[in-house]
């Protein structure tokens, strides 16, 4: 218990699971938390001063489960091993933590999705820039980003850590005070103190010496003050908690972001681009249309891809290339499809001999994968697309074929693991442990025949182990190198060298087995450690070929094309269909809709009812626009596609809690964010702009908006609507143009055709949408009442605006041939008397006689008429 008090001293802030013999013990209010968080048995041991110890434990051979459990709930766990062997050590044997296990350095994979990066990320704000990095541990993925720091770089960050999805994030406790709430919706939060040791040229200094190079311009980091810093962060956190372990970290990759789609937060989450950490599964997202990979990796790269789109048309165009050609070879294609079924997470794989964790399943599991690698690289007949260094992974291959066993068990410490003939002391070994009494029946005879004794016999007892006992009789016949052992009344018992080897190989076997059979596994392990670079470029390559033909076998089964890729700005679709509608609904009952946007019109008013499709429409050409910058083909009849640099978008109504910020509030924030950061080669969706406020703010509020991206941004743009005004913007904004949601409309229902053409809506049918989502007959029959009333009200008052305006101003009063009255029009009426009221008073009055004061008198005493 001293001994747990000292280690736990060093580890306050972590669940200790403290080793002891076969389990992982926990004591005082670890225990306490433990038998709570994963439903152990809390027990209690020795009384310290009069007070139990409150103790849980776990098997270590099962402690993986437990660990990832409390991981998940947002504990760190320090792992407290014996370092010592128990059986040659007196005493107390020496225990010390050998890592720390938080959310991001997890590296127990079978407890991780395999289909996501479990990643850790570290941010860095600067005056000027901000640094970002991430890594994961069990791949050695190790990436650093620089991006200036503009107004709106909280939404940059934000919507890069929804990108990136880490499980765990490091921010410098000193500059994130303003962030820690929103950072706090994505990941468990770790607050660092970097001031220490983070300054700039030691952070470059460490990075330098723990990768072994001169400079750090090899990973593009030259003058990258903010990802040196975050980078440097990252890794000294990861090294601290592994506490000297090593980690299949070989190089940090710098990624700009010239050649990358900017996706905000706002925009991943509007067009469902890929599931959220928060929500179970991905079904309704663009990444359950598109995954179909067979690897666990291929679906990783293609998460990859869809969060970062590429705007480099040589990329884009260098994937539809590969694509094609999968595209076109159908029998090709599932060929190799079906062998990339069986490669296993060789990442991962990797990762694990790096840290240390790796089984002998890893090992089989490397070979298949190589193996069927070999054969893709047979199927493709030297295709540039995968070329492997086929000679570096024979060996391998070669390696593991000869010492490992098809069959394994999963613990790397119970032997059964190494191939007969690939050791020959272990072969000894295995032939003693197998055939012991065949070797006791050898020594029998050869001593029989050696001594003349034929009544000769080897027996084996708890206390004397293996002996030879020759009866009184035949003592006299007994050899001089007989060493004699007991004496009994009819009988002596002697050992002879040959038996005392024996025995102690026979008695030690088992032990002897199991440790050199762990000691050769290591020795293997680290051989095929030496080969991990090549076995990283294998794991891409496989990937890659992963992803590329999945698009291809998504393309011909949903009826996909290749779009044309241009630079000029274009966005022409023809027969564009939401890629995860129509796999809803299915194909047959969606309807295709078209597009045209270029530098002549550039902008879109999009007028219809609510439930009509206008979203979809939207959503359905910014789905095509990413699905194109990844290199995809796209559901259309075709599609010419501009490189597109930022997608945003502005759709829905909610409050956000956490910051506190209203509908209309948040609205307006996510607009200005928009028409700050957006650029001519931009798209951008708006939808229902101004609605929070009141009908004349919002209508001023959107024309503006309107105006200012047709003149100043130029971005290719589509704005849904209600405000029917708006669609007047046509001909006051030349490179603008109506189009509405067609709608069928007869006495009986209103039929929304989902059909999207040329001109404006002048009906919002809020009234059909109603009744279609269930609302009582009697609400929708008031409500009917109601719009006639305000809609004869408007009526009235446009046509009394226009008859008073002439008299007010004192021109010829025209004849207006009053229509019939209809009853409901009748309270109106008496209403407007107090206004005619109004109106002669304002006539009369003499303003140029006025003072200030009369004015706002007699202004007052109108204002007092009306109410």
């Amino acid at each position: 218990m001293s001994q747990y008090k000292e280690i736990k001293k060093e580890n306050q802030d972590n669940i200790l699971f403290f080793r002891l013999g076969d389990f992982y013990e926990m004591f005082f209010e670890d225990a306490v938390i433990a038998s709570r968080e994963l439903g152990l048995t809390l027990t209690s041991r020795n009384k310290e001063k009069g007070i139990e110890v409150p103790l849980a434990g776990i098997p270590y051979h099962s402690s993986a489960g437990y660990i990832g459990k409390l991981v998940a709930k947002g504990y760190k766990v320090a792992i407290c091993e014996q370092v010592e062997d128990p059986k040659a050590t007196k005493g107390i044997v020496k225990r010390e933590v050998v890592r720390v296990i938080t959310p991001g350095t997890i590296i127990d994979t079978e407890y991780l999705d395999e289909k996501s990066n479990n990643y850790l990320m570290g941010i860095v704000v600067k005056k000027e820039t901000i640094g970002l990095t991430y890594i994961d541990i069990t791949t050695g993925e190790f990436v650093a980003s620089e991006k200036k720091k503009t107004e709106d770089y909280v939404y940059k960050i934000l919507g890069e850590i929804n990108k990136i999805s880490p499980r765990e994030v490091l921010i410098d406790e000193n500059s994130y005070t303003d962030l820690e709430k929103e950072l706090k919706q994505f990941a468990q939060l770790n607050k660092i103190n970097i001031s220490s040791y983070l300054k700039v040229k030691k952070s470059e200094e460490f990075l330098k010496k723990y990768f072994k190079v001169i400079s750090l311009d090899s990973f593009g980091l030259n003058n990258k003050v903010g990802a040196i810093e975050a980078a440097a962060m990252v890794l000294e956190y990861v090294l601290e908690l592994q506490k000297g372990n090593e980690i299949p970290v070989d190089k940090i990759i710098y990624t700009g972001s010239e050649n990358i789609m900017e996706l905000n937060l706002t925009t991943q989450r509007n067009l469902d681009v890929v599931a959220s950490n928060r929500e179970n599964g991905v079904l309704g997202t663009l990444q359950w249309i598109l995954d179909s990979c067979r690897s666990s990796m291929g679906s990783r790269l293609l998460k990859h891809f869809l969060k970062n789109p590429s705007t480099s048309k040589e990329i884009i165009l260098e994937r539809q290339k590969d694509i094609e050609f999968f595209y076109k070879g159908v029998l090709l294609r599932e060929e190799v499809r079906e062998k990339l079924k069986d490669i296993y997470d060789i990442e991962r794989i990797i990762g694990k001999l790096v840290l240390g964790n790796e089984n002998a399943r890893d090992l089989v599991a490397l070979k298949k994968s190589i193996l069927n690698s070999l054969e893709i690289y047979k199927i493709l007949k030297g295709n540039p697309i995968f070329e492997i260094a086929l000679d570096e992974l024979v060996e391998i291959y070669n390696l593991i074929e000869s010492s490992i066993k098809e069959e394994v068990p999963f613990s790397i410490r119970e032997g059964g693991m190494i191939k007969d003939g690939y050791n020959a002391e272990l072969d000894e070994l295995h032939n003693i442990s197998n055939n012991g009494k065949d070797t006791i029946l050898e020594i029998e005879n050869r001593e029989r025949e050696r001594t003349g004794i034929k009544g000769l016999k080897i027996k084996y007892n708890k206390v004397f182990g293996y002996f030879i006992e020759v009866t009184k009789a035949n003592i006299h016949l007994v050899p001089a190198d007989y060493i004699r052992k007991q004496t009994l009344a009819n009988a002596e018992r002697y050992i002879v060298e040959d038996l005392k080897i024996y025995e102690e190989k026979v008695l030690n076997a088992k032990d002897k087995i199991e440790n050199l059979e762990y000691h050769l596994f290591k020795e293997i392990s680290e051989k095929i450690k030496n080969f991990r670079t090549i076995l990283h470029e294998l794991a891409y390559k496989l990937s890659y070929l992963d992803v590329v033909t999945n698009f291809a076998h998504i393309a011909t089964k949903n009826s996909y094309i290749k779009p044309e890729i241009t630079t000029e700005g274009d966005i022409e679709i023809i027969g564009g269909r939401h890629p995860i509608v129509e796999q809803l609904v299915g194909r047959e009952n969606f309807v295709k809709n078209s597009i045209v946007l270029n530098n002549d019109k550039n902008l879109i008013i999009l007028t219809g009812p609510n439930m009509s499709g206008k979203s979809t429409y939207m959503k359905q050409v910014a789905l095509i626009l990413i699905m194109a910058h990844m290199g995809c083909y796209v559901p259309a009849e075709y599609a010419k596609i501009g490189i597109v640099d930022k997608i945003f978008t502005r759709i829905g109504a909610s409050d956000d809690l956490v910051t506190g910020q209203s509908t209309f509030m948040l609205e307006m924030s996510e607009v200005a964010n928009i028409v700050n950061s957006s650029t001519k080669n931009s798209f951008i969706i708006l939808d229902e702009i101004g609605r929070g406020t009141s009908t004349f703010d919002g209508i001023s509020i959107a024309t503006a908006i309107t105006e200012y991206i047709h003149d100043n941004i130029q971005a290719k743009t589509i704005f849904a609507t209600h405000y029917h005004e708006l669609t007047q913007l046509e001909s006051k904004l030349n490179k603008s143009a109506n189009f509405r949601i067609e709608v069928k409309e007869d006495e009986k229902e209103i039929l929304f055709l989902r059909e999207i053409v040329k001109g404006g809506a002048d009906k919002s049918y809020g009234i059909e949408v109603a009744r279609l989502a269930g609302l009582p007959r009697e609400i929708l029959d008031r409500a009917k009442e109601m719009l006639r009333v305000l809609e004869t009200r408007k009526m009235i008052i446009e046509r009394k605006v226009k008859k008073e305006q002439l008299i007010l101003f004192g021109e010829f009063e025209p004849e207006i041939k009053e229509e019939p009255i209809k009853k409901e029009e009748e309270n109106i009426i008496q209403l407007e008397n107090e206004e005619k009221i109004v109106l002669r008073l304002l006539r009369e009055a003499e303003l140029d006689k006025m003072t200030p004061l009369d004015a706002f008198l007699k202004l007052n005493e109108l204002k007092r008429i009306l109410n």
